[in-house]
Parts: structure tokens; sequence; C-alpha cells
């Protein structure tokens, strides 16, 4: 029947397909500011502040968080290390121009070697991701030497990517080799081991394209059957195994080895990310090697699947095409009329899909099935900021391949940072306008207080008091000069010292007065004598107690001093507000309404490049479902072909038998 080479066109374009993608993204962990996070202690605590937001998942905050303690240089000794993450952050908002700045100032600033390497690394990474190929080559290298650990598998399974999406599978397979040696002196992971042999086994199958006994075919297609029969351990090495044993299966079929790709596509596991394909490349082989009753075994199994795989959608006339080659046309007619029905079903649910996608729906529901806020989404950090959940939209299963695709996350991710970015700047405006009501509140509080803070400003006469010290300290410095401990009496001290005073005189009066009039001279000279020790002892006191008493007095005098001079301060502080206060709530004033302006001009931009990004996700979406529905017409001919063929065989059948008089 002439339904087979158009369905083997089908499954080439699948195999190409495989093909094609077979080079895999590197294993790495999807934080582009790992980067920036080395191990070591964290000494700055506001650099821990830092990192508690990126670790949270809030890009957004660590960022605004860092550049604020970067302002301020309060990241100290952790600010090569800041930078780094800066540049990070700012690559996972797509700002790869201000990233590269980031990147150029570490370098002339001769920051540490490996925070330059890593540096140029994640810049690398995400500029692949995002598509500038010669940008990234370019990163990779400004990298001096080998990076640490795990990060050296990526780097060369990077470059290697990167020059197998230029075309120059030779260099790859150059790079693959040297990473895959299993003389080398490091080891790599087993998963980086494992991607380095499928990618360079890929590379060199493109450098032996359609020659399969070129050298490079067939050293490509050894390593695939080695990493298809590898054991696995976890699921990546599972989906690696998977993928090369697709592409050798497919490989050996345009080869037209049915047997060799047979075995291949056995190893694939029935429930995977390729076991649509391996399904369909089985069949195929079983019908090459003349059973197509084993073939329709696994093409019974494919077509039970969803509809919006492409190979689920050959098996519906796949399976029709095997029954007619075991004669069972009947049974065949009814799946191809089957076939037709559901082609049809299936291009109208596109029809709706496609007019609910033009009418918004869709980027209405991916919002709303993926919240954007901090927490959610940033996590992960913007640059990987993946679609979680289908839309709940007519028909959403037909969008399941688009949101996988690497172009289609690129722009949602777009959407997803201009509505978080939305988000800010309303909140923004709304605080600039408590920001206004404070300063006003301010204002107001300063003219009230200003008078009152006037008058006791007034009622302290600092000249007066600084003169009262100065004549403190000329006191104490004469009385130290005359060693002059009276001058440091306290006052019982000093009230003994006038009762001294006071006897004296009335001793002094009463040996000059008549001796019938008061006491005898021997008595008042017992009395002096008395006085004398008493005064004597007391003299002695104030001489013991003076060095400890003018260090007290010095120190009353430190302090006033310093006590003055912080009045004298606050007395210039208080002149400077007076003149100042006013001046810089103006400053203020115009401050909040510049940024509310810059706010103003903004919302309007970000409005419009949201509603583009929605539009270009429309179309994105639009696109694939008509290639969709594009695919759905080839099928719906081909088996509308097939059904006309038997028909017209059982025509002639029975035209044949009208003739001879015998059943054919």
């Amino acid at each position: 029947m002439p339904l087979l080479p158009p369905v083997r066109r089908a499954a080439c374009a699948i195999a190409m397909l495989a093909m094609v993608s077979a080079h895999a993204q590197t294993p790495t962990r999807s934080d582009a500011t790992d980067a920036a996070l080395p191990a070591v202690a964290v000494k700055a605590p506001h650099h821990g502040d830092v990192l508690f937001h990126v670790f949270q998942g809030k890009s957004f905050s660590a960022l605004s968080a860092l550049m604020v303690s970067q302002h301020f240089a309060r990241l100290a000794p952790h600010d090569d290390e800041a930078e780094v993450l800066r540049g990070g952050l700012l690559l996972s908002y797509g700002l790869h121009e201000e990233a590269r700045e980031v990147f150029a100032r570490l370098i002339e600033s001769q920051a540490p070697l490996r925070v330059r390497d890593r540096a140029w690394f994640f810049l690398a990474r995400l500029q692949q991701q995002r598509g500038h190929l010669v940008e990234a080559e370019s990163s990779l290298t400004r990298i001096g030497s080998p990076l640490v650990g795990a990060l050296e598998d990526e780097h060369q399974l990077l470059r290697a990517q990167l020059r197998l999406a230029q075309g120059d599978a030779a260099g790859a397979a150059t790079v693959l080799e040297a990473l895959a040696d299993p003389k080398a002196p490091r080891k790599p992971a087993p998963a980086a081991l494992m991607l380095a042999r499928f990618n360079l086994a890929v590379a060199l199958l493109r450098q032996g394209a359609g020659q399969p006994e070129h050298e490079a075919t067939v050293r490509g297609t050894a390593l695939l059957e080695q990493v298809g029969a590898t054991p696995s351990a976890d699921e990546e090495q599972r989906a690696i195994r998977d993928r090369a044993n697709v592409a050798l299966g497919f490989a050996a079929l345009q080869s037209r080895k049915p047997r060799e790709a047979r075995a291949a596509l056995q190893r694939v596991r029935l429930e995977g990310a390729q076991s649509n394909k391996a399904l369909l490349g089985h069949g195929w082989a079983a019908s090459e090697l003349n059973d197509p009753q084993l073939a329709l075994v696994a093409w019974t199994e494919l077509a039970s699947r969803d509809l919006t795989d492409a190979a689920v959608l050959e098996a519906q006339i796949a399976v029709p095409y095997a029954m007619s080659e075991i004669g069972a046309y009947a049974q065949a007619l009814d799946r191809y009329r089957l076939a037709v029905a559901q082609f049809a079903r299936e291009h109208q649910a596109l029809v709706e899909s496609i007019a609910a996608i033009r009418s918004g729906a869709l980027v209405q529901a991916l919002v709303e099935n993926n919240p954007d806020d901090d927490n959610a989404a940033d996590a992960g950090l913007a640059a990987f900021a993946r679609i979680d959940r289908l839309p709940s939209m007519p028909h959403s299963s037909h969008l399941r391949p688009l949101l996988a695709d690497h172009p289609f996350q690129e722009t949602y991710k777009h959407l997803r940072d201009l509505r978080f970015l939305a988000v800010q700047l309303g909140g923004w405006q709304d605080k600039l306008g408590t920001y206004g009501a404070m300063l006003e509140e301010r204002r107001a509080a300063f003219a009230v207080r200003l008078p009152k803070v006037r008058e006791s400003a007034g009622a302290v006469n600092l000249p007066a008091l600084d003169s009262r010290r100065a004549a403190l300290a000329a006191e104490l410095a004469e009385a130290e000069r005359q060693a002059d401990g009276v001058a440091l009496a306290d006052a019982a001290e000093q009230a003994l010292l006038e009762r001294l005073r006071r006897s004296r005189s009335v001793l002094a009066a009463a040996a000059t007065a008549p001796s019938d009039a008061g006491l005898a001279p021997a008595e008042v000279a017992q009395l002096a004598e008395r006085l004398r020790r008493a005064e004597g002892a007391l003299t002695w006191q104030l001489a013991q107690r003076a060095p400890e008493r003018g260090w007290s007095v010095k120190k009353g005098l430190r302090d006033s001093a310093r006590e003055l001079d912080e009045a004298r301060t606050r007395d210039a502080a208080l002149l400077r507000a007076q003149a100042e206060e006013p001046a810089r709530h103006e400053r203020f004033a115009a401050r909040i309404a510049a940024l509310g302006e810059r706010i103003r001009a903004l919302q309007p931009q970000v409005a419009a490049l949201e509603a583009e990004s929605g539009q270009t996700l429309a179309a994105l979406a639009v696109a694939e479902l008509q290639g969709q529905q594009e695919r759905l017409r080839v099928y719906t001919a081909q088996a509308q072909l097939a059904i006309a063929q038997i028909l017209d065989r059982a025509q002639l059948a029975q035209r044949s038998e009208r003739l001879t008089g015998t059943p054919r």
C-alpha cells in the first residue's frame, strides 16, 4: 500500500527531532546566584540578611537589600562575593548588560580569580539559555583556570553545547572526548560523564551525517550503544539512557537496520518522556522485519495515549496500516474512519483553543495558576521561573508541549517579571504617599517645637558657666602650686577651720584681758596648746586628702568641660537646624515628587511591555496549535487516501468476483 512512504517520512522527522534536541541541558542547579555563594563564614550581618532573602527565593528583596547595603558600605569583607551575587541577581532578571558591567568591574578591580571565573561561567550559562551563543562563547573564554568540583564538568559540557549549537560538531567532539576520557586525571560525576558521552555521540553522528561507514558515525553509534546499555541509578541518568536508545534506534532505522533498531528501542522505558517515540520506532522496526502483528502491539499501545503528542497522532493511522498488512481490511477501514473522526474532533478542539488564546484566556489562566508574588514567582530565582501547572482553559492539554518549550518559558518569565514589577511600582507609589504625609507631620512638629527649644536653650548661660569653670580650674591650679590642702576642704572641714579661727580669737582676747577678769595665763597657754594640736591634726588630714580630692576636682572639671562642649554642639546643631531643616524638608518633598513622577512614567511602560509579552505568548501558542492543525490535515489526508485505497480494492475484488463467478 502507498501509505508507507509518508508515514516513514514522519518517523524520520521524529528521529531528526530526537537528534537535534539530543544535546541536553547541563545538569546544573537552577540558581544563577550559586556564582556568588562560596563556602565561607558570613562575617557581615547585612550580607547574611541578603543571603537569607536569596535562600528564601526572594530575589527582588535580596537585590534591593544588597544594593542598599552596598551604598552604605556595610558588606565588608564580602564585597567581592556580594558584587558577584548582585551580577547573578541582575542576570536573573535578564539585565545582561548591567551584569556584564558588574563582572567587568570585578575584573578591573583585581577580584580573586575564583570569583571572576565563577562569574563568567554563570554569565555564559544564562546567555546560552537565552540564545546569546556568541556572547556565551566569549564569556567562557574569560575563564582562566579550572572551576571547582562539579562546576568544571558543567563548564566543559556548556562549551560543547555551544559548539554543537553553532554547528561545530568537530569542536564539540574534541571538548567532550577530553571530558569522557577514562584516563583523565579527574573523574566527572556519573550523570555528567553519561551526558558527556551522549553529547559526544551526537557530535560524532553529525560529523558523519549521511555516511554510515564514516569513522565518526561508527564511533558515535558505539557511544550511543554504550550509553544506552549503561545501568542508571537515578531519574536523570535513566532519562539520558532513554534518549540515547531512541536516537540509536532511529539512526538504525534510517540505515535500514531494523533488528538493531528494535534492540535499542526495547531498552526504553514504557513510561517516560521518550516512550512514545520508542513505541512508534519499535512498530516501524517490526514492520521492516515483516512482522506487522508485533508492530500492531506497539502501535495499539501508543494509539491509546494522549493525542497531543505527534507520535500518538501518527499511531492512529499506523494501527490500521498494520491491520491492512495482515489482511484485516474491514478492521483497518474502521480504524481509518475512527482516526478521521478523531482528527476532526481534535481539529475542532484546536480551533476552540486558538479562539480562547486569542481572547486572552491563556495569559489570564497562566497567571492565575502560577502566582507571581514575591514568595512564589521568585522561587528558584526569576531567571528559572517555571510554569508548574497547566492553565485552566478548554483543551489545555494541547499546550503541554509548548509549555515545556524554552522560548515560551522565557517569554512567560518576562511576563512574570513585568507583573511583579507593576505590583512593586504600585506599592512604591502608595509608600510615597505615606512618606509625603510623614513629611508634613514632621514639618508641623518642627514648627511647634522650635520655639520651645529656643526658649529652653536661652535659659542656660553657657558663657557664664564656662567662665565659672575656668575660675575653678585656676583656683585648683593655685592650690596645687602652694600645696594648699585647705583649699580642697569640704563643708564640715571648713566649719571646723572656722571654729578654730574663732577659738584662736577668743584665746587671744583672753590673753590680753586682766587676770582678775578672765582665765589664768597658765590655763590660756594650756588651751592654746590644745588648739594648736587640733589645728595641726586637721591640717595634716587635709594634706593627706588633697591628692584624692584634687583628682576628683579635675575629673569634675573634665566632665563639665565635656558637657559644656556637648551643650555648645547641641546649641550649634539647633542653630543649624533652624536654618537647614526647612531646606531639608524641601529636598525630601522634591525627591518624593520626583520619584512619584518617575513611577507614574514607568507604570504605562511596564503595562505596555506586559501586554506585549502577553501577545507574544499568545502568538507562540497559536503558532504551535496551528502546527498541530497542519499535522492533523496531513494525517487526515493520509487516512482518507488509505480509506479510498481499501474501498477501491474491495470494489475491484467484487468486480472480479462477478466477472469470474468465483469468490476471491
